[in-house]
C-alpha cells in the first residue's frame, strides 16, 4: 500500500481497523463495502469515540475541526471509484492510485474529468496544508461519511509533545506543584465576610470554581526544561480543552500553504473557500437523558437559564470554557448590572419625591388655576386660535415629576456613580487578572489578516511585473488613501443622512400639529402636543432601529476597504466607526429636543419659518423637559425590547426552525441514515458561527449613554436598564452555550478600547447634564426669580414673570387667527413664554434685562456644576486605588515564592554536583592507592575508574 510519508497511520488496535490519516482513504481507493464490513465488526464505533469527541481509536481527543465542501461526480467520487473496483482488482487499484501530493501532475480518471479547476485547486491546497499540519506535529483524521452530504470534516488532535512545545512558545502560565496560603482577613472583617457569605449563599451558583479558595497553586510560564516544577500526574487534564484548542488555532494560523505562490494561513484559506469553517468542539450535549456531566451542561444549568437570574454568574467557569476575553465581557456586564441597583434605588426615590411634591408645586398650581385666565398666543398661523394656559395643566404637573430640585442632586449622584463604577471595574479586573494568572501578560502582535495578505500579494505581483522586484511588500498610507477618502466621505454622508431624517421628523411634527389644530373638538386640540410627540418619537424609534442595522453593515464595509493588518486593528477601527454612527443615530433626536427645540422660534409677529411656510416648534409652557423625558424613555425602552431582546431571541429561533425544517426534509428522504445519532462536530457545524463581542458591547455602551447622558430628564432610566440587563445576561449566556459554535479562547487582560469609550461617555455626561439642568429645565429661572424678583420669598408669580405680552394688532398680515372669538371673547393682549419688553414699552418686544440675568445664571451654573462634579469624580478616581491592597500583596508573595523555588532548585543542583565531585574524588583516591603490580595487571579497572566522571 502506497501512502505519502508525511501522512502517518492512526492505529486502532482495539478494533483491528487500520485508519489512514487525512485523505489517504480517498486517494488509495478505499472501498466503501470494506469500510462497512470492518465497521460491522465493532460494537458501536460512534459510542467508542463518544460521538465525535475522540478519534476512532477512542483515545485521542478531538481538539479542533476543519470543515470543507467537496463535489463528487455521478453522486460522488466514491461511486466512480467503486465502478473502477468492479472492473479491476482492488489491490491493483490501490497500488496504482497516485500519491496525494502528486495528483496534479498525473492524468486523472474519466470520473474526475468533469470537476472544474477551482475545486481541484482547493483540494490541492487542502492536501498541502494538511500535510504541513502533520509535519508540525498534529495528528489528523478525515471523515466524509457524514449525514451532511457534500461536507467533509478533518479532526485535529495535538499530542503531548506538541502541547508542551506550543505552551512554551505562547508563554502560558500553568499551575506548579507549589501551593501557598491566600491571605485571609482577621478580626471584625473576617466575621463580616462570614456573615455576608451565609446571607449570599442561596444566590451563589453551585459550581466548584465559584467557591472561595484558601489556597492557590503557584503559576509559572510553562517550560519543557522545568517540567518537574509542574504537576503532571494527569497529563490528559493538565491542558484543558480551552487551552488545547487555543494551541491548535495558533498552529493553524502559523502553518502556511505556498502552492498559490504566496503564504496562506487558515484565515486566508477560510476567506478563499478552501475550508468553509474551523472551530473547536463543545464538551458535549447540554440536555437530554443519560448525558454525561460536562462543563457545557453545568453552564446551561447554573448560568444560561432564566430560572437562576437572581444568582451570581460562575465567571471562573465561563472563563474556563470560553476563555478570558468572553469571561471579561460577562464579568464587566455583571459589575455594570450590580452597580445599576443603587442607581435605580436613588432614581426611584427622586421620582417618588416628584410625585409627593406635585401638589405643593406653586408654578404648576398657578398654571392649573382657572381664575388666572391667562390667554396664550396661537401655536400656529391662521388655523390655530388663542388658548387658555390652564389647558396645559396636565403637562405642567407631569413636568414636575422630572423637573424638581432632586433632579440636580441625582445628576451629581450619577456623575459620581459613573466614576465609582469605572474604579470598581478596574479593581475587579485586577482581581480577575490575579485569579486567572494574567499578571504580566502582554498581547503579542497578531498574524496578518487574509485580506491584507491578498492585497500585499496583489501589490507585489504588480510591482514584480513592472520592476522585477521581489522584496517583501507592505501597505502604506498611499495604498490606503482611496479607502481613507471613502471612509471620510461615507461617514460625513451618514451623519448628514441622520440629520436629514431628524429634520424630516421636525417637518412632520410641525405640519401634523397644524393639521390637528384645525380639529373642531376641544379634546383634539388639547391633546395636540401629546399626539405629535408620541407619533414622532415612534417614527424616530423605527428609523433608529433600521439605521442601526444599516450603519453596522456600512461600518464593517468601510473597515474592510481600509484593509487593516491584524484582527485587533480591524476590531478597533470597526468599533470606532460603528460607535460613532450609532451614537449619532441614537442621540440626535434627543439632542434636538434637549438643546434646539424652542430656542429659535422668534416671537409673535416675527416668527422664524422653514421654507417660508412652516413655523418652528415651541416648547410647552412647562418647558421641554417633559417632552425630552418622553423621547428618551420611548427610544430607550423600544431599543431594548425590540432590537436587543426581540431580535436576539426571535432571529436565532427562526434560524433554528428553518434548520429543523431542512433536517426534517432530509430525514424523510433517508430515514435510516438520520436515525443514527449525529457526531459532535456535525451538530456543532449546524450552530451559528461566533461573530465577535462587538455587537454585545455596543448595545450595552449605548444603554450606558442613555443611563448617564440625559439622566437629569429621566431618573427611571437606571431602573429600566437594570431590568433589561437581568434578562440580557441570561439571554447572552443561553446564546453562547446553546446557539453558537464554541469560539476560540482568546487571552485578554482588559476590555480594550471599550474602557476608553466608557470614560469618554462619563466625562461627556457631566457636561450634557449641566446644560440640560441649566437650559432645558426651569431650575435656573426659578432660582433667579426666587432670589432676585420674588416679593415674599416664594414662587408665587413665577409663571407670570416668565411670560411676555403681545398686542394682537401687531400680527403680520395673514398670520392672525381665522377665528379670533374662539374663546368667546375678543382678545387684545396674548401671552407667550419669553423674556421680552411689553408692547407699551419704548423698545417693545426687545430682549429684556431679565433674559440676560437668567442667561448669566445659566452659564455660571454650567461652569460651577461641570468643574465641581469633574473635581469630585477625579477625587473618587484618585482616592480609590486601581489595584486592591490584598491583590498587590498576593502578587508580591507569588514573586517571592517563585524566587524561593528557583533558589532551592539551584541549591539542590549545587549540592548534587558537590556530591558527585566527592564521589569522583574518593573513587580516584581508591584507584591511586592500588599497588603498581596490581594496577599494571588491572589496567582496565584503572581506566574504568578514570572514565567515571566522563560517564556522569
Amino acid at each position: 500500500m502506497r501512502v505519502n510519508k508525511k501522512y502517518s497511520c492512526l492505529p486502532a488496535e482495539e478494533k483491528g481497523i487500520h485508519i489512514i490519516n487525512i485523505r489517504a482513504i480517498e486517494d488509495i481507493g478505499y472501498d466503501q463495502h470494506e469500510s462497512t464490513l470492518l465497521n460491522s465488526l465493532s460494537k458501536n464505533p460512534d459510542a467508542d469515540c463518544k460521538y465525535g469527541l475522540y478519534f476512532r481509536d477512542g483515545k485521542r481527543k478531538v481538539d479542533y475541526i476543519l470543515v470543507y465542501h467537496y463535489k463528487k461526480s455521478s453522486a460522488g467520487k466514491s461511486l466512480a471509484r467503486r465502478a473502477q473496483h468492479n472492473d479491476s482488482s482492488v489491490r491493483s487499484t490501490k497500488q496504482d492510485q497516485p500519491l496525494p501530493g502528486k495528483a496534479a501532475q498525473l492524468e486523472m480518471g474519466d470520473s474526475e474529468a468533469h470537476l472544474d479547476y477551482h475545486e481541484d485547486d482547493k483540494r490541492f491546497r487542502r492536501e498541502e496544508y494538511e500535510g504541513n499540519l502533520v509535519e508540525a506535529g498534529l495528528e489528523l483524521e478525515r471523515d466524509e461519511d457524514t449525514k451532511i452530504h457534500g461536507i467533509g470534516f478533518v479532526k485535529i488532535h495535538a499530542p503531548w509533545n506538541v502541547l508542551c512545545r506550543e505552551a512554551e512558545f505562547l508563554k502560558l502560565k500553568m499551575p506548579t506543584k507549589k501551593m501557598y496560603q491566600i491571605n485571609q482577613t482577621h478580626g471584625l472583617l473576617k466575621k463580616i465576610n462570614s456573615v455576608i457569605q451565609k446571607i449570599t449563599e442561596p444566590i451563589q451558583p453551585k459550581v466548584a470554581e465559584h467557591k472561595p479558595q484558601t489556597v492557590k497553586r503557584l503559576s509559572y510560564p510553562f517550560s519543557r526544561e522545568k517540567q518537574h516544577l509542574f504537576d503532571l500526574s494527569d497529563k490528559d487534564s493538565f491542558f484543558d480543552s480551552k487551552t488545547r484548542s487555543t494551541i491548535v488555532y495558533e498552529i493553524l494560523k502559523r502553518t502556511t500553504c505556498t502552492k498559490a505562490k504566496y503564504s496562506m494561513g487558515i484565515t486566508s484559506l477560510l476567506a478563499n473557500g478552501v475550508y468553509s469553517a474551523a472551530y473547536p468542539l463543545h464538551d458535549g450535549d447540554y440536555e437530554g437523558e443519560n448525558v454525561e456531566p460536562n462543563d457545557r451542561k453545568l453552564l446551561c444549568e447554573e448560568w444560561a437559564s432564566y430560572g437562576v437570574f437572581y444568582k451570581y454568574q460562575p465567571i471562573d467557569l465561563v472563563r474556563k470554557y470560553f476563555g478570558e476575553k468572553i469571561g471579561l465581557y460577562f464579568a464587566w456586564l455583571g459589575v455594570y448590572t450590580q452597580m445599576l441597583i443603587p442607581a435605580s434605588v436613588v432614581g426611584i426615590i427622586v421620582f417618588l419625591y416628584g410625585c409627593a411634591t406635585v401638589d405643593e408645586n406653586i408654578p404648576s398650581m398657578e398654571m392649573c388655576d382657572q381664575r388666572n385666565n391667562i390667554t396664550m398666543c396661537p401655536l400656529c398661523d391662521r388655523t390655530c386660535s388663542y388658548w387658555k394656559m390652564s389647558s396645559a395643566c396636565a403637562t405642567a404637573r407631569a413636568s414636575h415629576l422630572f423637573d424638581n430640585p432632586a433632579t440636580v442632586f441625582f445628576s451629581v449622584f450619577m456623575a459620581l456613580w459613573a466614576a465609582t463604577f469605572m474604579e470598581h471595574w478596574k479593581r475587579k479586573q485586577m482581581r480577575l487578572n490575579y485569579r486567572w494568572d494574567l499578571t504580566g501578560f502582554e498581547e503579542e502582535e497578531d498574524h496578518p489578516r487574509a485580506e491584507y495578505e491578498a492585497k500585499v500579494l496583489e501589490k507585489s505581483l504588480r510591482k514584480e511585473h513592472k520592476h522585477k522586484e521581489t522584496d517583501k511588500e507592505k501597505l502604506t498610507w498611499k495604498d490606503r488613501f482611496p479607502a481613507y477618502l471613502t471612509n471620510f466621505v461615507g461617514i460625513i454622508f451618514m451623519v448628514g443622512l441622520t440629520f436629514a431624517i431628524v429634520f424630516g421628523v421636525i417637518i412632520y411634527r410641525i405640519s401634523t400639529a397644524a393639521a390637528l389644530a384645525i380639529s373642531s373638538t376641544p379634546a383634539g386640540r388639547s391633546s395636540v402636543r401629546v399626539t405629535v410627540t408620541a407619533t414622532a418619537v415612534i417614527i424616530n424609534l423605527v428609523v433608529i432601529i433600521i439605521l442601526d442595522e444599516v450603519y453596522g453593515c456600512i461600518a464593517r464595509w468601510l473597515t474592510q476597504i481600509e484593509v487593516p493588518k491584524t484582527d485587533k486593528n480591524f476590531e478597533e477601527r470597526l468599533i470606532f466607526k460603528a460607535f460613532l454612527l450609532k451614537f449619532v443615530n441614537a442621540y440626535t433626536p434627543i439632542f434636538y429636543v434637549a438643546f434646539f427645540k424652542g430656542r429659535f422660534v422668534g416671537r409673535p409677529g416675527d416668527y422664524v419659518y422653514i421654507f417660508h411656510s412652516f413655523r418652528m416648534e415651541e416648547c410647552a409652557p412647562g418647558g421641554c423637559l417633559m417632552e425630552l423625558c418622553i423621547q428618551l424613555s420611548i427610544i430607550m425602552l423600544g431599543k431594548q425590547l425590540i432590537q436587543n431582546n426581540l431580535f436576539e431571541i426571535g432571529i436565532p429561533k427562526m434560524k433554528k426552525f428553518i434548520r429543523y425544517l431542512k433536517l426534517k426534509r432530509r430525514r424523510s428522504l433517508d430515514h435510516e441514515e438520520h436515525m443514527k445519532k449525529k457526531q459532535r462536530y456535525e451538530v456543532d457545524y449546524n450552530l451559528e458561527p461566533f461573530a465577535g463581542l462587538t455587537p454585545e458591547y455596543m448595545e450595552m455602551i449605548i444603554q450606558f449613554g442613555f443611563v448617564t447622558l440625559f439622566v437629569a430628564s429621566f431618573p427611571l432610566a437606571p431602573l429600566f436598564a437594570l431590568l433589561n440587563n437581568i434578562i440580557e445576561i441570561r439571554l447572552d449566556a443561553k446564546k453562547f452555550v446553546t446557539e453558537l459554535r464554541r469560539p476560540v479562547a482568546v487571552r485578554a487582560k482588559d476590555i480594550g478600547i471599550w474602557y476608553n469609550i466608557l470614560r469618554g461617555i462619563g466625562k461627556l455626561a457631566v457636561i450634557i447634564n449641566a446644560f440640560v439642568i441649566s437650559f432645558t429645565s426651569d431650575f435656573i429661572p426659578r432660582l433667579v426669580y426666587l432670589y432676585m424678583y420674588s416679593e415674599n420669598g416664594t414662587m408665587h408669580g413665577f409663571v407670570n414673570h416668565t411670560l411676555s405680552s403681545f398686542n394682537v394688532s401687531d400680527f403680520q398680515a395673514g398670520t392672525a387667527p381665522n377665528d379670533p372669538l374662539d374663546l368667546g371673547y375678543e382678545v387684545h393682549i396674548c401671552r407667550y413664554k419669553d423674556y421680552r419688553e411689553p408692547p407699551w414699552s419704548e423698545n417693545k418686544y426687545d430682549i429684556s434685562k431679565d433674559f440676560w440675568a437668567v442667561l448669566a445664571a445659566r452659564l455660571a451654573f454650567v461652569i460651577v456644576f461641570q468643574n465641581l462634579v469633574m473635581f469630585m469624580s477625579d477625587f473618587v478616581d484618585w482616592i480609590i486605588p486601581d489595584i486592591p491592597k490584598d491583590i498587590s500583596q498576593q502578587i508580591h508573595k507569588e514573586k517571592v515564592l517563585m524566587v524561593e523555588v528557583f533558589m532551592r532548585e539551584e541549591q539542590g543542583k549545587l549540592h548534587m554536583l558537590e556530591t558527585w565531585k566527592d564521589k569522583d574524588k574518593r573513587k580516584g583516591e581508591n584507584c591511586n592507592n592500588h599497588s603498581p603490580r596490581l594496577s599494571r595487571s588491572h589496567s582496565g579497572s584503572l581506566s574504568s575508574c578514570h572514565s567515571y566522571p566522563l560517564d556522569v
